[in-house]
């Protein structure tokens, strides 16, 4: 993956200290991930393709697997080619789940929300 850099969690700490047990091919796979947008998915291809090993599709989901924080790096954001779902390691209706709630996150209109005292 070209220009490796921190990404940050907003918890104090960056990716980088989570994964500094996982190979390489692992980090740059869960790196890969935190580059999803909420809303958005990107297939296994895409993560190969995106660091550089465009073969390595099925690798892909096996270092995906081995999250150690799956609501945090989005690997549910990540799914198969032909608009299938693909696995996860929590489940697949919890993928579904993610999925549906931040696209209906991501639809929804910003405006003033009025609060009931």
């Amino acid at each position: 993956m070209q220009g490796r850099r921190k990404i940050s969690l907003n918890i104090g700490r960056s990716i980088d200290i989570i994964i500094k047990r996982f190979t390489p091919f692992q980090k740059d796979v869960l790196r890969a991930a935190c580059e999803i947008k909420p809303g958005e998915t990107k297939t296994y291809k895409w993560i190969a393709e995106r660091i550089g090993r465009p073969n390595a599709q099925r690798a892909v989901g096996t270092a995906l697997k081995k999250n150690p924080l799956p609501l945090l790096i989005p690997c549910h954001r990540v799914v198969a080619s032909g608009d299938k779902i693909g696995g996860y390691a929590l489940g697949v209706e919890l993928k579904n789940e993610l999925l549906k709630f931040e696209k209906y996150l991501c639809t929804v209109p910003n405006r003033k929300r009025k609060i009931d005292k």
